[in-house]
Formats: C-alpha cells, structure tokens, sequence
C-alpha cells in the first residue's frame, strides 16, 4: 500500500477550555481531491491551520509523505510543499499582481529575482491572469482576487494545497470557473483539501468528504454517500 501524502491520527486542539478539533483521523492519497464540509464552527479552519503549521495540535500526529512534522512552523511546511490559501484573500494590496506572485516565489522556494519573475508569468497562465499582471491588487474584483490568492500559493510549487472556500462570494457564472481551475491545478500532480460550502463544487470536484461536527470527524465517502448519511443530515438541519 502507498504511503499517504497526508496522515492525520488523533489530532486534538483546545483554545482554553473550547475543543476546537477532537481525535481526528484521515489520510489522503497522492492526486486524492478531499472536501472538507461542516457546519459553521466545525473546526475545518483551524484543522488547516493545525495542518500547515499555523497552530500546534495539543496531541497526536502528522505526517507528510511519511514523515513527522508535527508542529512545524509555517514556512517549514511550505519549503516541505504544503500550501494553503485563506477564505479573505490577503494579497499585498499595493503591489501588482505580478509583484504579489513574484514575492511568494522568492520568500516560499529562495529563488532569485529574475527566476522568481519567469515563474509567476507561467503561474498567471495557469490561474488566467496575465492580461491583469500589471493590476494592483486592490483593483481586482472578487474572481480575480481568488485567482491571484490561488497564484500566489502555486508560486510556491506545493504537492499538498489547502484551499479555503474558493467559490465563497462568488455568482453562479463563476462557479464552472472555480472547477476548471481546481481541476486543472489537480491535473499538475497538486493534492487537495478543499473547505467548501458550495454543494456544486463538492459534488462535481471532489473524490472523496470528510465531515466535521463540533470539531469530531461524523462521515467520511464518497459525495452521494455522505449527502444521504444522517450523521450529516443532522448536523446541517438538527
């Protein structure tokens, strides 16, 4: 059997007295697309965050690609090539979007200047922002301020991304946009976990759901075998 890219085995976090992730466990395979759904405060944030290194589990494991890095900081787990976006993008609104890539190049992989700058121009191909490039970020409307938070993780050649309501705010017209770009930055050998309260995007995007109710996992499978689970019925509709 493959080593998962991802393991997560018993993962608690507490913030005082309030258990905000509690015994969690799951792996993700190598190309694996994951939702990740629960009802507001579930603990699906704060499980990316345990995850990339942002917030140290208070117990259990885990590991990428077989390995520990239990409570790595950040960048560690960025230069290992684990990425995350967040729901409000936070691009470096006065700079442009080029620059805004060009910067998560240099810091996330050390590369130099003109490097940095030849990978994002193939960054803003992928994303569909190069007739933008020389935009400020605080131009941008809400499509493209998603794409460029997508941009600016992609600069950082991550094999595991974490992505946080990418279709949050968005219309109708551009939900199929958000699935051709997931499926497209899927298609270049990048592992997902998505949070996503969109079902169309779930359902259509994804391989596999995990569940999370008051910060416990409650259902795990495929799309239409985790809609009809009454667990999740439950938790969404009392």
């Amino acid at each position: 059997m493959k080593t998962p890219v991802l393991s997560v085995d018993g993962v608690h976090k507490y913030f005082g007295g309030l258990a905000a992730v509690v015994d969690l466990s799951f792996d993700v395979q190598a190309g694996e697309v994951i939702g990740l759904m629960g009802p507001n405060g579930a603990g699906k944030t704060t499980l990316l965050n345990v995850i990339a290194g942002e917030y140290k589990p208070d117990s259990g494991t885990i590991k990428f690609k077989g390995h520990d890095i239990t409570g790595l900081p950040p960048h560690k787990m960025c230069h290992l090539g684990i990425a995350r976006t967040y729901q409000i993008p936070q691009p470096f609104v006065k700079l442009t979007v080029l620059q805004n890539i060009v910067v998560a190049a240099i810091f996330g992989r050390g590369l130099s200047k003109s490097t940095a700058e030849h990978e994002a121009a193939k960054v803003l191909t992928i994303v569909g922002l190069s007739e933008k490039k020389d935009m400020h970020a605080d131009d941008l409307e809400e499509i493209s301020l998603k794409r460029l938070e997508l941009a600016r993780v992609l600069a950082t050649k991550p094999t595991l991304l974490m992505i946080d309501e990418l279709a949050a705010g968005l219309n109708e017209t551009e939900i199929p946009q958000v699935l051709d770009l997931l499926k497209e930055i899927n298609e270049m050998r990048i592992t997902i976990i998505l949070i996503e309260h969109v079902m169309k995007v779930m359902t259509k995007a994804v391989d596999r759901i995990i569940v999370m109710d008051e910060g416990m996992k409650i259902a795990e499978g495929k799309p239409t075998e985790v809609m009809k689970n009454k667990k999740v019925i439950g938790a969404y509709f009392g």
